[in-house]
């Protein structure tokens, strides 16, 4: 049937999601989920909004989204026309290149970073050109002062987990006063400052966050762009030209309810950063290089073993990590942050591999 497909389809090379096992019994440590579940007032909030009959789910939702809007604008401190919702940040993302980061010049990013960027790029035609990290797997803010028609990358930055202070990350958004700058901050709560603080100072900017990670919400796919009102416009008119109703009723109510509750919040994630620090110092006594990390995963390799053959190996242990084969990383493993039980899981399996 491929004969059907257009030039844009024959080109493309999909995103590749980490694997969601249908087998019980795992330890699943590859995606990056929170380990927690979401607010108590979460469910309560999705309960409400069925009601007994769930007769409410036969009305669309609100097209814009104005409550969560308007609970996302308070807790950043902004106004809710600086704010932009979507079906997870991946969509916003697509809404984000096609709408402010599609120019004549290449748009610049990480070579080691979240491996959608070139697949938007791919889907929407648009030139890119890749910004070697450092040895140590850090962005250089000075690398990204040539001429440029957007920058985007990820703080912390993915799958490396290094993060980018925000001193550095405001060189970057002014060396380029006349580029879109994109923060992608999928994993600031766990340990950085969010360049949300920014936005009312700088009208080329524009940070995007996910709720799947420190809200527990992966599986209601809610995203959202912070920008000043004129990026916000255009990413509206992308969005009402080709999905007016983006977020369900379910997603609306359950993610305003996320926000709102900023004491789970805050005590998941500090129990996310705990679980962090003790495995990383594990991993290290076992003899891994293991990367700072100020996200909810550890970047990690051993220099007696390959990535692969460590992979496969707590594969056949039920233990799932995510291995990345592409040059400078191959060796490395991203392990998520999971449960202090699946943690000690994967350690015990180590020490049992005699991996030190």
């Amino acid at each position: 049937m491929s004969r059907y497909w257009s030039a844009v389809v024959h080109g493309l090379t999909p995103y590749v999601p980490g694997e969601q096992p249908k087998l019980d019994g795992l330890v699943k440590l590859n995606t990056n989920e929170c380990p927690y579940p979401p607010s108590p007032q979460v469910v309560a909030a999705i309960r409400d909004e069925l009601g007994d009959d769930g007769t409410r789910l036969r009305l669309y939702p609100d097209p814009e989204s104005e409550g969560l809007k308007a609970a996302i604008a308070e807790r950043h401190g902004l106004q809710p026309s600086e704010v932009f919702v979507g079906n997870g940040s991946d969509e916003v993302l697509a809404h984000v290149f096609m709408g402010l980061l599609d120019q004549p010049q290449p748009i610049l990013f990480p070579d080691i970073t979240y491996s959608f960027y070139p697949v938007y790029c791919a889907l929407y035609g648009i030139d890119y050109r890749e910004v070697p990290l450092t040895p140590d797997f850090e962005i250089r803010p000075d690398d990204y002062g040539a001429d440029n028609g957007g920058i985007i990358f990820p703080n912390p930055n993915a799958p490396t987990g290094r993060i980018l202070a925000l001193d550095a990350v405001e060189r970057i958004v002014s060396g380029s006063p006349d580029s879109v700058v994109v923060v992608d901050e999928a994993y600031v709560d766990f340990g950085g400052r969010s360049a949300a603080a920014l936005v009312p100072e700088h009208e080329n900017l524009v940070v995007v966050h996910t709720l799947s990670k420190s809200r527990s919400l992966a599986g209601m796919r809610v995203g959202y762009a912070l920008a000043q009102p004129p990026l916000i416009e255009g990413l509206q008119r992308v969005k009402n030209s080709f999905n007016s109703y983006p977020l369900d009723r379910l997603a609306q109510r359950a993610a305003t309810a996320a926000i709102e509750d900023e004491d789970w919040f805050r005590q998941c994630c500090r129990r996310v950063v705990a679980t962090r620090e003790r495995v990383s110092s594990a991993l290290a006594g076992l003899g891994f290089e293991v990367l700072p990390s100020s996200a909810n995963f550890i970047f990690a390799r051993h220099p007696a073993h390959s990535g692969a053959s460590l992979a496969a190996a707590l594969r056949s242990r039920r233990i799932i990590v995510r291995h990345f084969a592409r040059p400078r990383v191959e060796d490395f493993l991203r392990i998520t942050i999971g449960t202090d039980e699946e943690c000690d899981a994967l350690l015990a399996a180590l020490e049992d591999m005699a991996v030190a």
